[in-house]
């Protein structure tokens, strides 16, 4: 399952005083965070990131950027994002059964799954990758319409439209809000939700071709076979348990770093200036 997003936990009191039958143990929420890939992909996110804050500071300071970047490092700190990302991660899945996500993805199947949803990330990287990706997906609906049906059923059942528009919505806000925090820039609240609000056509359209073009192009190898597993994984209720989990984690990540970074740009911009 891929990046990122958000659902708060509702603990009732029995929740509180008896401990649930299926409880999540340390050890097991420490393997399943491996058996995801997730130490992995925060590098990648982290790499990301990185890139953005210096395409961001050279449009942001012009040939001052250079001195923005280590304050972008620091803030895309790997330790730093696993802590933020385990907290929400460990919290969801504390009370749930995982030992079925465990075998799942421990599996070899699963672990060929693990493997292409990296690569795919580490691949899509480079322009022309994307853009390849891009293009193969535009003929997929005329060349292979039953294989676009399995990844439309994978992407609906895991809301991953959805939950990647919301959490791209709400790092966007934090942002700004980070810069406002900062005292470099006048920003009005009222502003600021409308013209979030108003990006999200945008980021909608962004993010579907973005989510098809790399899921078409990582699960390639993937038999069709393969493919319906998980979605079939997805759809139980350990599957839809991991899946608020996994977006929950991003949400609470990509929001802390992108106020971070919107704070850091605006004092920033204030120090430049001095």
């Amino acid at each position: 399952m891929t990046i990122l997003r958000n659902v708060l936990p509702a603990l009732t009191a029995w929740a509180v005083l008896s401990a649930p039958a299926h409880a999540a143990s340390d050890a097991q929420l420490d393997a399943l965070f491996e058996a995801l890939g997730a130490p992995e992909l925060l590098e990648i996110m982290a790499d990301e990131g990185l890139d953005e804050a210096r395409d961001m500071g050279g449009e942001m300071f012009g040939g001052r950027a250079p001195g923005f970047l280590p304050i972008a490092e620091a803030i895309y700190d790997t330790v730093r994002m696993e802590r933020t990302f385990r907290a929400g991660f460990d919290e969801e899945l504390a009370e749930a059964d995982i030992e079925p996500l465990l075998d799942f993805f421990q599996s070899e199947r699963g672990r060929r799954i693990v493997g292409l949803e990296i690569s795919g990330r580490i691949a899509l990287a480079d322009p022309d990758v994307e853009a390849a990706a891009e293009a193969a997906f535009a003929t997929l609906e005329a060349e292979d319409p039953d294989r676009l049906a399995l990844l439309t059923a994978f992407v609906e059942v895991n809301d991953l439209v959805e939950y990647n528009v919301m959490g791209a919505l709400n790092a966007s806000l934090a942002f700004y809000r980070g810069l406002d925090e900062g005292g470099g820039f006048d920003i009005v609240e009222e502003q600021v939700l409308s013209d979030v609000w108003a990006s999200e056509p945008e980021i909608r359209a962004d993010t579907e071709l973005w989510v098809f073009s790399y899921l078409g192009m990582a699960y390639r190898p993937l038999e069709d076979a393969d493919l319906e597993a998980y979605t079939a994984m997805s759809q139980s209720p350990e599957g839809r348990d991991l899946n608020r989990a996994l977006f929950r984690a991003y949400d609470d990540m990509f929001i802390e770093l992108s106020h971070a970074l919107g704070r850091a740009a605006s004092v920033y911009m204030t120090g430049e200036d001095l």
